[in-house]
C-alpha cells in the first residue's frame, strides 16, 4: 500500500476519533438535554463518518474496489442523526424538559 493511502487513511481516523472523542465530552459536560444534545448528533455523527471513510479507502485501496455496505453507512448515519435529533429535541419540548436560563430560543414560551 502507498505511503499517501496510509497517510489519508491514518488521516481520517485521527479527525474522526477526535470528533468523536469532542461528542463524548460534550455529552458528559453541558449542563442540559438541548445542549447535550448537539454531542452525539453533530461531532460524533461526523467522527464515525470520519472512520467509515478511512475504512473505505483502506479497503479499496486493497483491489476490491468500492465497497456499497460503507457508502450506505455513511449515507445513513448522515441521513437519519439530524432526524433523531430533531424528534428528541421536539418530544423534549412538548414534555417541556428543564433548561438552564443560558439555554437560547424558548420556543414554547410565548
Amino acid at each position: 500500500m502507498s505511503f499517501w493511502i496510509e497517510a489519508l487513511v491514518c488521516l481520517f481516523l485521527i479527525v474522526g476519533s477526535l470528533f468523536a472523542l469532542v461528542g463524548a465530552i460534550g455529552l458528559y459536560r453541558l449542563p442540559d438535554f438541548f445542549t447535550r444534545l448537539h454531542g452525539p448528533t453533530k461531532a460524533t455523527t461526523l467522527g464515525v463518518g470520519g472512520m467509515v471513510i478511512a475504512s473505505l479507502i483502506f479497503f479499496g485501496s486493497q483491489g476490491e474496489g468500492l465497497s456499497l455496505h460503507e457508502l450506505l453507512i455513511t449515507l445513513f448515519l448522515f441521513i437519519t442523526a439530524p432526524v433523531s435529533a430533531h424528534m428528541l429535541a421536539k418530544a423534549a419540548m412538548q414534555q417541556r424538559t428543564r433548561y438552564i436560563e443560558k439555554t437560547q430560543g424558548k420556543p414554547w414560551e410565548q
